[in-house]
């Protein structure tokens, strides 16, 4: 499964939101799963939206023929818009599924590994991360995907209440991190925690 990451600075909300709707055109895409998004809770005007693909080949058939009509309605609502590609690796919550209806919240973590310290940050999460997520009341579920050969890996989770994400955040994650030796292994992270907007599911 292929995972599209864009983030943008919008300059004008009520176009970029009209525009945004007129993205369920997607759903007659063969090889298109979801996508979904909202808005940064940290950084004014900025959105996040996610897309999942059954895999590459379907997304570039999609980005050849399809997706510079659908853009089309936001051109000028946006600037400084950035889009990185995933490779899906492992869920962190067992069975996952590309679905946003039931969460109100996201957080993406955005990180560029050492070379030398990947395999090991990839175990980090399967054994120390995930568990910890996954147990956290609240966490509905989520996905680890690689950008190969970059060295740079995603962590999106799907949470369907803030005030349990901010408990998990504050009780456990120094902790976690001295356990996966998170410092080691990272050259630099990145993330942000997003407000759901339904209307732009697909």
């Amino acid at each position: 499964m292929l995972v599209k990451w864009m983030r943008c600075t919008v300059v004008d909300r009520v176009g970029f939101e009209r525009g945004q709707r007129k993205w369920a055109g997607l759903l007659g895409e063969p090889g298109f799963r979801a996508q979904g998004g909202g808005w940064s809770r940290t950084r004014p005007g900025v959105a996040h939206l996610f897309g999942f693909w059954e895999s590459r080949t379907f997304y570039d058939s999609f980005m050849a023929r399809s997706h510079d009509r659908l853009a089309a309605g936001q051109t000028g609502t946006y600037q400084d818009m950035r889009v990185r590609l995933f490779q899906y690796r492992f869920d962190v919550k067992v069975g996952f599924e590309p679905h946003f209806a039931d969460a109100n919240l996201l957080r993406v973590a955005h990180c560029r590994v050492h070379k030398e310290r990947s395999e090991h940050f990839t175990l980090m999460q399967e054994k120390v991360w995930n568990p910890a997520m996954a147990g956290s009341p609240g966490m509905l579920r989520g996905v680890f995907a690689e950008a190969e050969p970059d060295n740079e890996f995603l962590v999106l989770s799907m949470w369907d209440a803030a005030a349990e994400r901010a408990k998990y955040r504050t009780e456990r994650v120094e902790r976690l991190a001295l356990r996966a030796q998170t410092d080691a292994d990272v050259a630099a992270i990145s993330g942000d925690v997003i407000d759901m907007e339904p209307s732009w599911t697909v």
